[in-house]
């Protein structure tokens, strides 16, 4: 491990895992990140996976929030779509290196 300014988010990381792994309770998250904002990165992760499984925006669309709620027409200017489009942009920009600034603590100006 190096000493950096991740070396914090590194140590905790791999405390939690250990404590997990040895079925121990691992403690309450670090990360700050509020319940809507989870939400949106685990969307943003399946969206990402459906993408990348070649599924096309509307299936993605469907798979996330319901057949029912996607319309027959008016697809291209439906506010699904778009949503479902910044979802997969926000999975991709996780997988290109993103994530690294979720286990970032949030460091508060004095």
């Amino acid at each position: 491990m190096e000493f950096d300014r991740d070396f914090d988010a590194r140590a905790l990381a791999a405390q939690r895992l250990w404590r997990a792994m040895n079925e121990r309770a691992v403690g309450p998250a670090s990360h700050g990140l509020s319940k809507q904002r989870c939400e949106r990165l685990r969307a943003a992760i399946q969206a990402l996976d459906a993408h990348d499984a070649g599924g096309t925006y509307r299936i993605i669309a469907e798979a996330l929030f319901g057949k029912k709620r996607i319309p027959d027409r008016a697809w291209k200017t439906h506010d699904l779509r778009n949503r479902t489009i910044r979802l997969v942009q926000s999975g991709l920009a996780l997988m290109r290196g993103g994530y690294r600034e979720l286990l970032r603590p949030k460091h508060k100006n004095k």
